[in-house]
């Protein structure tokens, strides 16, 4: 399984939104403190692109030292309708500095130095080490997983249905894929009764690119098909 500082640094990659929570700032609107770009730098470091009017950069700039306190906080929503759509969150936190001249014209490039960091997802609940999290490298299918599972749910849902014969449940009306990585797919059965319940389907090796996927993709429905 993917450790919870790998898991952190998916969800930092992904496409998830993001908010940075800056004491002084509970006025402000969520979308003014959502950056439009978001990286890591090679020692760990969040670099955040903001407006240079936002208030986060207003705090940044005025803060004592040069630096203050804040959080980034990163909620996953499945990419497919599902039940309970929240699959995780994740919170990074540290000190939040200006990097003058990062950025382009009306913008200015904020860093957060991790101090840090814990993700509550499917996997679980951990606190995540900075080192760790500086270390660690996001899922090799962070950029395609939306797609990937609409697609699966949309052009191929008989195929995921197969999937019940491997867990040998009855009494199930919906199934949807709802969490995909290098290790394998996560499938939300929903019951006739309204309750629903996962399971995970791990692929014999973890896969690096979408070539290998797909190969790890037919051996699963081949092996449901049977």
């Amino acid at each position: 399984m993917p450790s919870a500082a790998e898991r952190t640094r998916t969800l930092v990659h992904s496409t998830c939104s993001a908010v940075l929570l800056v004491p002084g700032l509970a006025g402000a609107r969520p979308e003014q403190l959502t950056a439009d770009v978001r990286s890591v730098g090679p020692d760990g470091d969040l670099f955040l692109d903001f407006p240079a009017d936002s208030p986060a950069v207003r705090a940044a700039t005025h803060a004592q030292d040069d630096e203050v306190r804040a959080v980034l906080e990163i909620t996953d929503v499945a990419p497919v309708s599902v039940p309970h759509r929240i699959r995780g969150r994740a919170w990074v936190s540290g000190w939040l500095t200006r990097v003058p001249g990062q950025a382009g014209p009306g913008r200015m490039m904020l860093r957060l130095e991790v101090g840090d960091a814990y993700v509550d997802d499917l996997w679980g609940a951990s606190a995540v080490d900075p080192e760790d999290f500086a270390r660690a490298a996001p899922d090799p299918l962070v950029r395609h997983e939306t797609e990937l599972l609409q697609h699966l749910d949309s052009a191929h849902g008989e195929q995921v249905r197969l999937l019940c014969g491997l867990v040998e449940r009855e009494g199930v009306a919906r199934v949807t894929p709802l969490a995909l990585d290098r290790f394998g797919l996560r499938v939300r059965f929903g019951r006739t009764d309204g309750h629903t319940f996962d399971a995970r389907f791990d692929f014999p090796d973890p896969v690096g690119d979408i070539t290998a996927l797909r190969r790890a993709m037919h051996q699963l429905f081949e092996a449901a098909a049977s």
